[in-house]
């Protein structure tokens, strides 16, 4: 699941020691952000969350089982838990371990050195009541319109650590997972992976279990209970599972049409639906929505757009539901491929946004997909570099979404080669599905596939705040033309002249000129397959 090297975890730890230095990150983010040599020194395997929830005293009890490899040897091991939550035990075989506790993070300590190569086990006990903090709560205890408990989790921005003990960061991915809920019976309880099956415990409580086929992101373990019905479908051998509110289910079995479709699509571009084993759900939920892994949740009131609007502003976004769309794209991106760091987090986002307009393109066409992208553009600062700072935690400014899904279709337009393209995104996703990679990865395969430096590109769009601009000039039968832009080395090609007549350029950071018999007003540049500013210069 790694592919990160030393070097670049050295660089992470540069990185964090210079946020640090400025003020801009906490103890805490630290903590959470680094990849200290007590997160460094093991690789996570396996864990099996055995949880009790109590929806009326909103209390969580019971015990993470983890199993991890030694990759060096050595005697303490970092994890992370909501200093809110109290830490019952840590046990050890019968050994009760010591453990120190400093912000969210818990260090782990064992009688003797765990030798590099070999397995463990430790059983994590904890207990208490947790918070409600972030976008859409972490955990939440409410009740649904009928009155009964609805628990859920979102926990992707405050972490997972927030109602259960683990390795809180994307870097190290547990290669599967056991989940089993204890709740009151008469409610249902939906999370990740294979339904394996429910127990009756004798005191009221029902165990609920499920089994992970598949790496997952601690962000996407998810708790969903409620007094949910069930319905199904089928996309060939894949199991289609569905859990709504007994009133919402007419609106459901309507509105949830759309999945199949939009898998067909997502399919079709990038390969198969990446966890056939565990099938594919859709479960309602009290907010908008959100990609946890198989366990897609939703909260868009059954209609098409974003919570009823008009999401990109061309009309497009009216014709889909987007929850359904963007949250099942991440599937493919955040889910199977997950960025090792937060700070490179378009990865999920902007891939996701771009896979949007693809299914617009799949359904209605090429121009209704660039009307849609076009759309998106208002919605772009284009005040902080997508990506943010390494090692401490840090969360890219929302650019991630429209500005990376502007830049992915630029990207197609600089490869020129439709048929090519779509052998990169597949290909693309192919090699990298179920790991964890950096934007070093991402450029590196794009470089090597297309036989292009194409870094310059990438680093311009990501790692800078500003556009690259096209500065022109008029000239009597010619125009100017250069780029300006942070990256010295840009030299990104564009379309320009007419639309029925486009012709490709080279431009530098050098002024270069080419004959056009049109004057400013007729002179256009191809905006819609390039996200660029265009200045003409006195």
């Amino acid at each position: 699941m790694k592919l990160v090297s030393f070097y670049r975890f050295t660089l992470l730890l540069v990185f964090a020691a210079t946020v640090v230095s400025a003020g801009a990150a906490t103890r805490a983010d630290i903590l959470r952000g680094a990849y200290g040599p007590y997160r460094a020194n093991n690789d996570l395997l396996f864990y099996h969350l055995d949880i009790r929830v109590d929806p009326e005293q909103k209390f969580l009890q019971g015990k993470n089982t983890i199993r991890f490899r030694m990759l060096k040897d050595g005697r303490r091991i970092q994890l992370d838990l909501h200093p809110a939550l109290r830490i019952d035990k840590i046990l050890f075989g019968g050994v009760r371990l010591s453990y120190k506790r400093d912000s969210g993070a818990v260090f782990v300590d064992f009688p003797q050195t765990l030798k590099a190569g070999r397995e463990y086990t430790i059983d994590f006990y904890y207990s208490g009541h947790p918070v409600e903090t972030g976008r859409f709560g972490a955990i939440t205890f409410r009740k649904d319109p009928a009155g009964h408990p609805w628990i859920n989790t979102a926990c992707e921005e405050t972490g997972a650590s927030v109602w259960w003990p683990n390795k809180d960061q994307w870097r190290d991915e547990v290669e599967g997972m056991e989940i089993s809920v204890s709740i009151p019976n008469g409610l249902v309880d939906v999370s990740n992976g294979k339904f394996v099956g429910k127990t009756d415990l004798g005191d009221g409580y029902t165990r609920w279990d499920w089994m992970v086929h598949y790496p997952i992101n601690n962000y996407d373990v998810s708790l969903n209970i409620g007094n949910y019905v069930h319905f199904s479908d089928r996309l060939g051998n894949l199991p289609l599972d569905f859990y709504v509110l007994p009133e919402d289910k007419p609106k459901a079995e309507k509105q949830f049409t759309q999945a199949k479709g939009m898998l067909q699509i997502f399919g079709h571009y990038f390969g198969d639906y990446p966890f056939p084993e565990d099938g594919y759900k859709l479960i309602e939920v009290p907010y908008s929505g959100m990609e946890h892994q198989t366990a897609v949740t939703y909260g868009n009131q059954f209609t098409n757009g974003y919570l009823g609007r008009d999401w990109a502003g061309s009309g497009i976004s009216l014709r889909f539901d987007f929850i359904i769309i963007h949250e099942s794209a991440h599937e493919w991106f955040g889910n199977s491929i997950t960025a090792a760091d937060r700070s490179d987090m378009w990865i999920h986002e902007g891939f996701a946004t771009y896979m949007e307009s693809l299914y617009v393109e799949s359904r209605w066409g090429r121009a209704d997909a660039l009307k849609y992208l076009d759309g998106l553009k208002p919605k772009v600062k284009n005040l902080e570099p997508i990506i943010s700072a390494r090692g401490v935690n840090s969360t890219p400014p929302i650019d991630q979404y429209f500005k990376g899904a502007l830049f992915l279709n630029t990207l197609r337009s600089v490869v020129d080669d439709d048929p090519r393209w779509w052998a990169l995104l597949h290909g693309f996703y192919q090699h990298f599905k179920y790991q964890n990679i950096m934007t070093e990865d991402v450029v590196q395969y794009f470089n090597q596939q297309t036989g292009m430096n194409l870094t310059p590109v990438f680093d311009q769009y990501l790692r800078h705040a500003a556009l690259p601009v096209l500065e022109l000039k008029l000239d009597s039968g010619s125009v100017r033309y250069r780029w300006q832009a942070d990256d010295p080395a840009f030299a990104m090609p564009v379309l320009v002249g007419s639309k029925e007549h486009w012709q490709k350029i080279q431009p530098t950071t050098a002024w270069q000129t080419m004959q056009t018999p049109l004057s400013k007003d007729k002179f256009e540049v191809a905006t819609d397959l390039f996200y660029v500013k265009v200045v003409w210069m006195p």
